[in-house]
């Protein structure tokens, strides 16, 4: 705008414009009317270019002065000026037009700043109220912080008070236990120091105290421990199984060896469980017998027990007895770089889980199988490579779960026709190529016993199995 305003200034347009009025003042009287109506248009000409500068000058100005600055200044001034200025006869319907778009749009600016003045209020309070809402969520996660470490905190206190609850009824136990056996062996000192006959004789035989029936901790349990149990071997089947099954191809690139081998821990973990459970169950009821004098029946206090301090099952021993097992199983082969120790997790959950379903009234168990059995669809899912219109098993995944000979978990075979008695006399040729193995050559060398398959013994596997040892094998195979 300064600059506009000295251009203005050193064109000295309005000196000139004085110069030629005062320069037509003096000739008016002297000149034509044609001159004087040129002077005069001359005039006009100066005096617009003149004009023409001031408004570019007043544009400027007003628009330093920002959107809205100078409005009311043009109201009061400019447009009165302008229709002062020019009479409706000289400019016509143009200039009220050009007028009332002026004053309209003057009033839509109006509106416009009132619109954008609410806008910014509602904005306002909005910002308010979300800026209050999320305070309120501040203050609902930190409940919900609160509660939860409550809600652990209370769950600890409560694995704490299980915890203790457990340690002060084996405590209770082991405090009967020790004053029944006291109070037995006060009965026999007592007899051993004054066996008098008289007394003896003199005594009514009475009838023995009426035990309650009432069923102890391992019944009343029982059908929770059932639904764990069964959900941990299908668990296993998902898991463990599959884990095994990866860990042995890298070594055996035949899936079908590999999969034998875990049917056969799977079997054979179930056998040295059961075995495990009948000599603790024996050796807990050798030792509550003597002692025992609790309302409950010596079955039920001996289940109770077993219940209780199933921790006591040395899980490593029936682990090293299913190793020991499938180290003689004339069924499997493998490479002399695989051992059996690698699958030992899935066989010492196996042999868990097989453990503590024998606790169960009645126990669980798996069901037998045997090579070329017929297809059974309630007792069997066919694997996914198997042939479904074959009606023999040609070899078994997965054992199935039994409960009073009614199959509750469906275990896993593979039916192939005409695959069984190819299988059989490959069978056979590999018995024949393996005739240096303990179990087919009685005739082998001891040397050649300590070392089966060409392999440097190991602490599990070490000794000759005889003839005694195959019997028992095929016995225990064939008891499942």
């Amino acid at each position: 705008m300064a600059d506009s305003l000295r251009r203005l200034i050193n064109n000295e347009s309005c000196r000139i414009l004085q110069e030629k009025l005062e320069s037509w003042y003096k000739d008016y009287h002297i000149n034509s009317c044609d001159q004087n109506l040129n002077r005069c248009c001359e005039i006009i000409e100066m005096n617009s270019m003149i004009q023409g500068q001031l408004f570019t000058i007043l544009n400027q100005t007003a628009r330093e002065g920002g959107h809205y600055a100078g409005v009311e200044t043009i109201k009061s001034r400019l447009l009165p000026w302008l229709g002062t200025c020019f009479s409706s006869t000289t400019s016509g319907r143009p200039f009220e037009t050009s007028l009332s778009l002026i004053q309209e749009s003057i009033e839509k600016e109006r509106q416009l700043r009132e619109f954008a003045s609410t806008r910014n209020h509602e904005l306002q309070q909005l910002e308010k109220e979300l800026n209050s809402t999320r305070l309120q969520l501040t203050l609902v996660q930190q409940d919900l912080k609160a509660s939860q470490a409550q809600e652990e905190s209370a769950l600890r206190n409560l694995d704490r008070l299980n915890d203790y609850e457990q340690q002060v009824q084996i405590l209770k136990d082991e405090i009967a236990i020790l004053g029944a056996q006291k109070s037995v062996l006060h009965s026999r000192l007592a007899r051993s120091r004054s066996p008098s006959p008289r007394r003896c004789q003199s005594r009514s035989p009475s009838p023995l105290p009426l035990r309650s029936c009432s069923p102890g901790r391992a019944r009343l349990t029982n059908a929770a421990r059932h639904a764990h149990l069964v959900a941990r071997f299908s668990e296993i089947y998902t898991q463990e199984r599959l884990d095994a099954q990866n860990l042995l191809r890298t070594y055996i690139d035949d899936l079908e060896i590999v999969q034998r081998i875990i049917y056969v821990a799977a079997v054979e973990s179930f056998h040295a469980a059961k075995m495990a459970f009948r000599q603790f169950k024996m050796r807990v009821r050798k030792t509550l017998s003597l002692t025992y004098s609790g309302p409950e029946s010596l079955e039920d206090t001996v289940l109770d027990y077993i219940v209780r301090h199933e921790d006591l099952y040395d899980v490593q021993a029936s682990v090293n007895e299913v190793i020991r097992a499938m180290n003689i199983n004339p069924k499997i082969s493998f490479p002399p770089e695989v051992d059996f120790i690698m699958i030992s997790s899935l066989i010492r959950e196996l042999c868990r889980v097989a453990f503590s379903m024998q606790t169960l009234v009645p126990p669980l168990d798996i069901a037998f199988g045997a090579d070329g059995e017929l297809f059974n669809e309630s007792k069997y899912r066919r694997s996914y490579d198997s042939d479904f219109t074959a009606p023999l098993v040609v070899y078994h995944v997965w054992p199935a779960l039994i409960e009073n000979d009614s199959i509750i978990v469906k275990g896993e075979a593979v039916s192939k026709r005409g695959a069984l008695w190819s299988r059989r006399s490959r069978g056979k040729s590999r018995s024949r190529s393996r005739s240096m193995s303990p179990i087919l050559s009685h005739s082998a060398s001891p040397s050649r016993t300590l070392l089966p398959r060409s392999r440097s013994p190991s602490p599990i596997r070490s000794g000759s199995p005889s003839k005694w040892a195959c019997s028992v094998y095929n016995a225990s195979w064939f008891s499942h």
